[in-house]
């Protein structure tokens, strides 16, 4: 059981290069539009090889073919509308802010319960408030950040975090039992790349082609949030899947995502510290997804 906790943890560190390495493409020159269509067109053919080690992937494709149009638009707003707008916000935002603003993907789990006929639960609502409240505290805190900055950080990242999980849940009540997880990431990223093909035009007019040191990037970001992150979380959500209470564990490691994300930003881009608001803030999000598994375990 402490393997899948490490395996979270182990998860948690590889996804942080999300924030890390997108930072650092701005840093470089490059542009947000590559950053985003780049990491799914390298993750596209990564995943294809996996999943056809794994048994094939006619199974899936044939799932896609009998409700295309479903895979289509959920596989746009699950992968399209969360991706770009939370890359959009890494070209203006410290690495950390974004991977703690990114958490409000929790408050908007819970308040799109009542569309999949589910009643919102005040407990886990009372949690998303603390969350949020960090959230906000992180956003406002001085005069540091201005009105300009908060709308090229927080809306793209609120916008990402309801697609995100709306996209997914969606696709997870399209799909048959049948398809595995990792089929059914492979098949929303297989879907969303109409959205990429398109958004990789704008690029080209708009900035022309990525240079070699973005691509190079992108594809460590593809290596290391698209596949490794998302195999070692699965495997150690499906360690303990039958143990409510190391399942709650496993899934509070995307805490450390934040604590990632802050060191990295600060040792390797050279971001500013934190200041007393801005850790008050991260502690309120940090404290508020523990709460979240606590909750998990006693319900």
């Amino acid at each position: 059981m402490k393997k899948a906790v490490f395996l979270g943890a182990a998860g948690a560190f590889f996804f942080a290069f999300t924030f890390i390495l997108n930072k650092s493409m701005h840093l470089s020159g490059g542009n947000w539009v590559w950053s985003a269509c780049l990491r799914y067109l390298f993750t596209l053919p990564l995943l294809a090889v996996i999943v056809k080690m794994r048994g094939g992937l006619g199974a899936i494709h044939s799932e896609i073919a009998g409700n295309l149009k479903e895979w289509l638009l959920w596989s746009t707003v699950g992968f399209g509308l969360f991706y770009a707008p939370l890359t959009y916000a890494g070209d203006h935002g410290d690495a950390w802010l974004i991977a703690a603003s990114w958490q409000i993907t929790i408050t908007a789990g819970v308040l799109l319960a009542p569309l999949f006929k589910m009643k919102i639960s005040m407990r886990n609502l009372f949690v998303s408030s603390v969350i949020l409240t960090g959230v906000f505290i992180l956003q406002f805190r001085g005069s540091e950040i201005s009105s300009v900055s908060v709308t090229h950080t927080l809306l793209p990242v609120l916008i990402g975090a309801v697609a995100y999980p709306l996209g997914n849940r969606k696709m997870m009540r399209i799909c048959s039992h049948e398809i595995s997880t990792i089929e059914r990431v492979y098949g929303m990223t297989l879907c969303s790349i109409p959205f990429w093909l398109l958004l990789s035009g704008y690029g080209l007019v708009r900035v022309g082609v990525p240079a070699a040191n973005q691509a190079s990037q992108a594809l460590l970001v593809a290596l290391f949030s698209g596949v490794t992150a998302t195999l070692l979380f699965f495997k150690a959500t499906d360690m303990v899947k039958t143990d409510i209470r190391w399942l709650a564990a496993v899934e509070s490691t995307q805490a450390l995502e934040l604590v990632f994300a802050l060191a990295g930003g600060i040792f390797f881009l050279g971001e500013s510290m934190p200041d007393a608001a801005g850790f008050a803030g991260i502690a309120l999000i940090i404290g508020g997804i523990a709460m979240n598994s606590l909750l998990s375990v006693r319900h």
